[in-house]
């Protein structure tokens, strides 16, 4: 499909999908507050070693996200199980903590990683994170370093925004600035709603002259996150900065012409990614942002996003049973 807006709005105005049957647990964090897990159980005759994998979304996705349907279809498919986080806030209900969630933030995926852990010690884990979830992923596997393969056979990152703060400036521009308008309508609808329960969070009339997702971060998600301003935040959560430390196995998927990220952004991780032989890079021309839309026929289309993840996992999962029969 020509065109990178085409490709990334394909997914959420044409894109039909039958919503995978799961079933959604509340999950308790040590603050006091909960995520929402949506839950793909694998096949009832399925053995414990059967692969299982995490997903994470994207800014203000939900369990409607096109890619997120997309993933859990493809791990429907190959047989293995898979849970959805969903990020505080983007659930069924508001979460009750005064924070929210942001790119940056690895505490909630640390505890979704090791309950799954325990939960099936047989089966050896994938994650797989879209746009904002790629980055927090990508951020924290570059914190474990190693410790990260003791919990994660293989990982995939799609869409990131590897640097927040380029990508936050080139979303600001052209006919990108719909989509930014897009994500501010419900986080400013998110912020204002939690500034009744905690009345120290910026006003209402703050929160409603935002008009850029810097402004956003400026105003609410530093602050309330324990940053100094926006750049501070983009500054320490850019998963860029933490690439070189990746230790396990990963697939990083994202497309040259994305309307949320400038080029430039991805020549730089290649040559990151020349250091670390962990890190395997598919940066097609053509795909926008968690498109990756292709085939010969409209009316047939073919996903390119799924079927790339899965491949790359299923081959890990392999090695990685090989190398446990011939160590």
């Amino acid at each position: 499909m020509p065109g990178a807006h085409a490709q990334t709005l394909w997914g959420k105005v044409v894109r039909r999908q039958q919503p995978v049957p799961t079933r959604v647990e509340r999950w308790e964090t040590p603050d006091d507050d909960f995520l929402e897990v949506h839950r793909l159980d694998a096949p009832i005759a399925a053995p414990a070693s059967t692969p299982h994998v995490l997903l994470l979304h994207g800014l203000e996705g939900t369990e409607r996200s096109h890619y997120a349907q997309g993933l859990l279809g493809e791990m429907q498919r190959r047989g293995w199980g898979a849970d959805l986080v969903i990020w505080r806030s983007c659930g069924s209900e508001p979460n009750r903590a005064r924070r929210f969630y942001h790119s940056g933030e690895t505490a909630d995926l640390a505890l979704a990683l090791h309950r799954i852990a325990l939960e099936r010690p047989g089966a050896p884990l994938g994650v797989a994170g879209v746009s904002l979830g790629g980055n927090v992923l990508l951020k924290y596997l570059g914190e474990q370093h190693e410790a990260a393969r003791t919990l994660i056979v293989a990982a995939a990152g799609v869409s990131v925004p590897f640097d927040l703060g380029r990508g936050s400036d080139y979303i600001n521009h052209g006919f990108s600035r719909l989509y930014q308008k897009f994500f501010l309508e419900t986080l400013k609808r998110k912020a204002i709603e939690k500034q009744t329960r905690y009345p120290d969070l910026p006003d209402p009339v703050r929160i409603n002259a935002i008009r850029s997702l810097r402004d956003f971060d400026d105003t609410v998600t530093a602050p309330v996150h324990g940053f100094n301003d926006a750049i501070d935040y983009y500054t320490r959560s850019s998963s860029i900065r933490y690439l070189q430390g990746i230790a396990v196995n990963t697939l990083l998927l994202n497309a040259v012409d994305d309307p949320f990220l400038p080029p430039d952004v991805l020549v730089e991780v290649s040559r990151i990614a020349k250091r670390n032989p962990h890190l395997t890079l598919d940066f097609p021309q053509r795909g926008g942002h968690a498109g990756f839309v292709g085939g010969r026929n409209p009316f047939r289309p073919r996903y390119y996003l799924e079927r790339r993840v899965g491949d790359f996992l299923a081959n890990e999962f392999a090695l990685a049973a090989q190398n446990q029969i011939n160590p």
